[in-house]
């Protein structure tokens, strides 16, 4: 492959729509970022259709702005890059529909990507030291994981959240205690003014496994107590409480992995790697136990188009995720599933 390997990314699993230009899989020259925060928050939460319209009104100019930053034309570019899965299907419909055309009409390689590789691939654009194996730690709204990263293409689930992912947990704590959404940064905010002092649940004995529906319900079953009885309800307390609790759990069993793995690299990826006590907690674990630890640039945490198209690179490279016009998204896509298979 030449070098200076020129992509264009289009990132629209969800809320956000965004498109970005990358280079050699370690280098970005744009990323664009529509966000839908605003518009979800009067729900409550993501509406599916709602956040389909959405797309399909930012798209044009979302990956017109990625190009003029880049300060490339369409015909600069090497290949066209996207999200098939997993994700919301009309979210993902607008992207790979997009991503189709571009495509066909410039006559250059598809590159199927899936999401999680992206989360995983954003370290690479922080970190363009960063190379396999490593230990990496999954976390957001939708997945909770740690993959054993053989090398850019070879991922092994090691374990995964049994019920609730971390991000899910979060927003359903929120919620009961109407913070409102999204609930993540909302209850580490303030968490920042609590004290550790209710117990909710004990860690899990699940092995690499997680399982956070526990914790949530016993902060619903704490609040409703106190509730019934009058009593004031301790917000900072309880996010305090739940955030520590949660975090520990993430931290204690990701460094027992890679230990296990023989590995002394741990990568955290996902929308939840912003939050702040689990990057500083896991960053001080991993010094302690000699571990190096990669966490990502704030931009790169949450979705967004740069991390498809340093995935996509290392994809291209093996001759793999390649795909054609028959490509269609994949909502439910598996964990295990991580590679683009053309049938």
């Amino acid at each position: 492959m030449k070098k200076d390997f020129k992509i264009l990314a289009i990132e629209s699993s969800c809320d956000e729509t965004s498109s970005s230009v990358v280079v050699d899989g370690r280098f970005c020259l744009s990323n664009i970022v529509s966000s839908q925060i605003d518009i979800h928050t009067r729900f409550g939460g993501v509406v599916p259709e709602v956040a389909s319209r959405n797309h399909i009104t930012a798209i044009d100019n979302v990956v017109d702005l990625a190009l003029e930053k880049a300060g490339l034309k369409l015909n600069n570019i090497d290949a066209i890059a996207v999200t098939y899965g997993a994700g919301l299907i009309g979210s993902l419909l607008v992207g790979v529909s997009y991503a189709k055309a571009l495509a066909y009409a410039t006559k250059k390689p598809l590159i199927a990507v899936n999401h999680i590789y992206g989360h995983i691939a954003g370290n690479y654009l922080s970190f363009p030291e960063l190379k396999p194996p490593f230990t990496c730690l999954l976390v957001s709204g939708g997945h909770t994981a740690i993959i054993d990263v053989k090398d850019y293409n070879h991922h092994q689930l090691i374990g995964t959240t049994m019920d609730d992912a971390v991000g899910e947990s979060f927003d359903k704590v929120a919620r009961v205690m109407g913070l409102g959404y999204p609930g993540g940064p909302k209850v580490s905010k303030m968490a920042e003014n609590g004290k550790e002092n209710i117990f909710f649940n004990k860690p899990t004995d699940m092995g690499y496994n997680f399982s956070f529906s526990g914790k949530k319900t016993a902060v619903i079953n704490y609040i409703h107590k106190l509730t019934q009885r009058g009593e004031s309800i301790p917000v900072e307390d309880i996010c305090f409480s739940f955030e520590t609790q949660v975090v520990d759990e993430l931290v204690n069993k990701t460094i027992k992995a890679c230990q296990d793995l023989g590995y002394d690299k741990i990568v955290v990826a996902g929308g939840v790697s912003a939050n702040k006590r689990l990057r500083k907690v896991l960053t001080e674990k991993s010094q302690e136990n000699n571990i190096e630890c990669f966490v990502p640039d704030f931009e790169y945490c949450t979705d967004n188009a740069a991390m498809i198209g340093s995935a996509a690179y290392y994809s291209y490279l093996d001759g793999i995720g390649i795909a054609d016009m028959t490509l269609a998204p994949k909502p439910n896509l598996n964990l295990q599933d991580f590679l683009y298979k053309n049938n």
